[in-house]
């Protein structure tokens, strides 16, 4: 390990693509043990590791001999039962030959939805990687539907890496990094190694994921969206290369680093004949020849814990539309009160999570709700999601109080759990720098909603 080089913990998310052939399904086993190598190199330099590995269902259909993914979720979920058990026994065989031992961790959005199972799943992460073990960490994709699924295991290892407050998030894929034209079209295609803001990224995202997988390169970048937005750097690498992984970190911890001691230059294939160059060569080639990738920056002021569990960890039961002045007590670290409320929109309950959604009009040009049997919404309307909250009233509820002073809460509905409609403490805002919102709010799965208040059904989609 390099010289006064800090322990990491450093997330390596593999697809499916990754982990077996695409046609015939058998084990990429060349790449599985460069993966095997470069987890066990890491660990001994003192790191922390954790794989997330898609593949279950690819294994599943091998072992079954189903030549394709059937459409049928009761057929794909039994697969993934077969496979997991497969894929747990070929990651262990492998880290077995080199004494390492490994856990396995299912998840799905339901075990991290609630906030007591969340930090039970980040107590047994610390754990493990303080015993010195290596997690494997997959969707639970025999249980989960459509409701709680995370959607991709791109989205997985980002919420992972959070949850762990990694300093590294690697999500390998099949190409270097990413680039700003398709490179299996365009000749010219320029490398992208550096990515400050993915709002105002321009890269071509045209590749799709495998036919095995669920993601593709638009999945990344929200992962990278995610993870960055909890202070955690985000890379994008060729999985067939794996060993790239010890290089990049060396080179990124080496840039970190005061460059005035030649022993904390990340290492080059010279490293094998210390003889072969000199130092100056070395540091040339440290600055000038490190490992084709995408560096993903992370925030400088990190979304983390519970701030970081109400976007990103609670899927959004509904949506309440908030005026502006409500918005700015929100970020001087106020809570939500009734009279700031202008809207409702779905159908939820106490202490349930939903979107806040700034509502940019005044208050005498909100137009009148439409006729209930009306889908026309109204004009002149601007929305903007800014966070998330976990309400203490129903949707039925705040649909009846909005708009009024607290004290006037008993007097509607008989009785007045709190003054409030989310505590402060209940509620995550989403960052705004001046090149826009990028740290957005993970994507919910789409509910039934009605309309309900002053601002249109399906006015947010």
């Amino acid at each position: 390990m390099m010289r006064g080089q800090r322990h990491l913990t450093i997330v390596i998310k593999l697809g499916s693509s990754s982990i077996v052939h695409e046609k015939t399904h058998e084990p990429l086993l060349s790449i599985l043990t460069l993966i095997v190598e470069t987890a066990v190199k890491l660990h001994k330099d003192g790191h922390r590791v954790i794989i997330v590995s898609s593949g279950a269902i690819a294994v599943g259909l091998r072992r079954m001999d189903v030549e394709k993914k059937p459409k049928h979720l009761p057929m794909i979920q039994a697969l993934a039962a077969v496979g997991q058990c497969r894929l747990m026994t070929l990651w262990d065989s492998l880290f077995g030959h080199l004494r390492q031992p490994i856990a396995q961790i299912l998840l799905t959005r339901n075990d991290i939805a609630d906030r007591t199972q969340y930090q039970n799943a980040q107590n047994t992460f610390v754990e493990l990687l303080h015993m010195g073990v290596i997690p494997i960490v997959n969707e639970n994709d025999t249980l989960a539907v459509s409701e709680i699924r995370f959607g991709d295991n791109d989205t997985l290892s980002a919420i992972t890496a959070a949850m762990v407050q990694a300093d590294y998030l690697f999500l390998m894929t099949d190409v270097d990094c990413l680039y700003d034209k398709n490179p299996r079209t365009c000749p010219n295609a320029m490398p992208i190694e550096v990515v400050e803001d993915v709002a105002s990224l321009e890269a071509d995202v045209s590749s799709a994921g495998s036919s095995l997988g669920t993601g593709g390169m638009s999945t990344k970048l929200v992962a990278a969206r995610l993870a960055t937005s909890a202070g955690v750097t985000t890379v994008i690498a060729r999985s067939s290369n794996p060993g790239n992984i010890v290089n990049i970190v060396r080179y990124c911890q080496w840039l970190r680093a005061p460059q005035t001691d030649a022993s904390s230059q990340p290492l080059t294939p010279a490293d094998e004949d210390p003889l072969s160059k000199s130092t100056a060569s070395l540091q040339l080639d440290a600055l000038s020849k490190p490992p084709l990738h995408t560096r993903f920056l992370p925030d400088p002021e990190p979304i983390r814990d519970r701030s970081f569990w109400l976007l990103h960890g609670l899927a959004a039961h509904g949506t309440v539309f908030i005026d502006e002045g409500a918005h700015r007590a929100l970020v001087s670290k106020a809570g939500l009160l009734p009279v700031g409320i202008v809207g409702v929109e779905g159908h939820f309950a106490q202490q349930e999570a939903v979107r806040l959604v700034v509502v940019a009009t005044k208050r005498h040009a909100i137009p009148a709700p439409p006729p209930p049997s009306s889908n026309e919404p109204p004009d002149n309307i601007a929305s903007t999601e800014v966070g998330r909250a976990l309400v203490n009233y129903s949707a039925a509820e705040i649909v009846r109080i909005k708009g009024l002073q607290s004290t006037q809460i008993q007097g509607v509905l008989g009785y007045a759990d709190s003054e409030y409609v989310a505590l402060r403490e209940n509620v995550s805002l989403v960052r705004r720098g001046e090149k826009g919102n990028n740290r957005p709010v993970t994507p919910s799965v789409p509910r039934a909603v009605s309309y309900e208040g002053d601002v249109p059904n399906g006015q947010m989609r």
